[in-house]
């Protein structure tokens, strides 16, 4: 458990706190690329670890992140026109670009050098992957873009949405990276019901394993011995479950500083699954969900599979609010709880929701009892509170200057009883850590 100031120290970060000082040393997801269909088009209200901005699409298709709030007299620029390269107020026509610069200021002479004292606070933006991501840092310490696996392969290769989650931030990502939870939460009680398929991978590798048997794995021990390995950007966390025979079943997941993981379930030639958090303020967050497959292009029907949810991905609104959400207590069916599934809620990411959401806004720690299945979760909070006690005390966070490091796999593999994780992931992956990005150029 955590003492208070520790769980609140782990929870907020909203300006001027530790760990918002932490977070924005990092890129964050802002909005999806969708979200801005139009060059010139209106406006869009966002919200961002606590701050309210406003995000719009150029005329030349850059995307601008900024202050709502003309600095003239405070009008909201929401209500303003966005044309030829920039966002000008309704009130008095003052003009702001992309980069928060004054270029156009109608209510002073011509001649006057005023509008070049006057400054629209702008983050920097950055388009990848089918996201547009923010920097809200100091500029100087402004690193490179995460690459994340997804962003690197082909766009007909990936499938990026979000949804939006009623509690905050780390509780959801900590139920994300807890896959002890498999044996309950996701579990069927009638044999080949297709949700059984959904919360595993689908597809055999050679000769190897089925994904029935490992769902039969996942079901038969809910006792998985953990193991976690850092590395130059996270954690690897693997959980290994008995099997039918003397070997070990491997499910094994990736936490990315500061707020990305990744799903433990594909073997090789499967459809590799993530996730981002990111805070709107500390009791919501939007989760940033994404598929790809590294070596081909998705089809039109695993693409229509994902829209209607399917592994981390919900089934949305317009609005990316889930379908099933707690304002109607996900749709649960009592009867299916009773005779079908674990939890009568329909769908892998609407069930972690719902008891992410039930743990409260914000998860009261000073209250928990952790046990052998949570080793991953201590590991996980003392990475991400050590780093922004030391970003306290001057030192920057590591893991923002590796870049290139982020290109790793999680998943999958059923081994020996005598091989350690690093082993696993070497014999798995062809690296201790997972890491792919020598196939993209990024080095060993």
């Amino acid at each position: 458990m955590l003492s208070k100031a520790d769980n609140d120290f782990l929870t907020q970060s909203g300006p001027g706190t530790p760990m918002g000082a932490l977070m924005r040393r990092f890129w964050m997801p802002a909005l999806l690329s969708a979200e801005l269909p139009e060059r010139d088009g209106p406006p869009k209200k966002i919200r961002l670890l606590g701050e309210d901005l406003l995000a719009f699409r150029a005329s030349d298709g850059r995307v601008g992140i900024v202050e709502p709030h003309c600095p003239h007299r405070g009008a909201n620029l929401y209500y303003g026109r966005n044309e030829e390269c920039g966002l000008r107020c309704a009130f008095h026509g003052w003009k702001f670009d992309v980069d928060g610069n004054c270029v156009d200021l109608p209510t002073s002479p011509p001649e006057s050098s005023y509008k070049d004292t006057i400054k629209l606070l702008a983050y920097p933006t950055r388009e990848w992957g089918d996201i547009v991501w923010a920097y809200m840092g100091p500029r100087e310490h402004m690193p490179e873009l995460p690459q994340l696996e997804f962003g690197l392969v082909p766009a007909t290769s990936r499938y990026v949405t979000k949804k939006w989650q009623d509690c905050n931030w780390v509780q959801s990502l900590e139920g994300a990276i807890d896959t002890s939870h498999f044996s309950f939460l996701h579990m069927v009680l009638t044999k080949d019901h297709e949700a059984a398929r959904a919360a595993m991978a689908k597809a055999a590798i050679a000769d190897q394993t089925k994904p029935d048997d490992r769902i039969r794995w996942v079901q038969n021990d809910p006792r998985p011995k953990f193991s976690v390995l850092g590395h130059e950007t996270g954690l690897v966390i693997g959980g290994a479950r008995k099997t039918d025979t003397a070997d070990l079943y491997w499910r094994i997941s990736q936490f990315l500083m500061p707020n990305h993981a990744y799903t433990p379930t594909a073997f090789p030639g499967e459809i590799y699954y993530g996730q981002s958090w990111v805070p709107v303020d500390d009791t919501n967050c939007w989760i940033y969900t994404y598929s790809w497959h590294p070596d081909r292009p998705f089809t039109n029907s695993e693409r229509t599979k994902f829209d209607g949810g399917f592994n981390v991905h919900a089934e949305v609104d317009d609005t990316y609010m889930p379908l099933r959400n707690r304002r109607n207590d996900y749709l649960i069916d009592r009867a299916a709880q009773k005779h079908d599934t674990f939890t009568g809620i329909q769908g892998v990411s609407e069930q972690d929701a719902a008891i992410q959401d039930s743990q409260g806004p914000v998860q009261d720690r000073t209250k928990e009892h952790l046990g052998p299945t949570d080793i991953g979760i201590v590991e996980f909070r003392k990475l991400l509170m050590g780093a922004a006690r030391g970003l306290q005390r001057g030192e920057a966070p590591k893991a923002a200057a590796a870049a290139g490091r982020y290109a790793v796999r999680s998943g999958g593999w059923v081994a020996d009883p005598a091989k350690d994780l690093a082993t696993v992931m070497t014999e798995r992956f062809g690296h201790r850590h997972g890491y792919v990005g020598n196939h993209y150029g990024l080095g060993d």
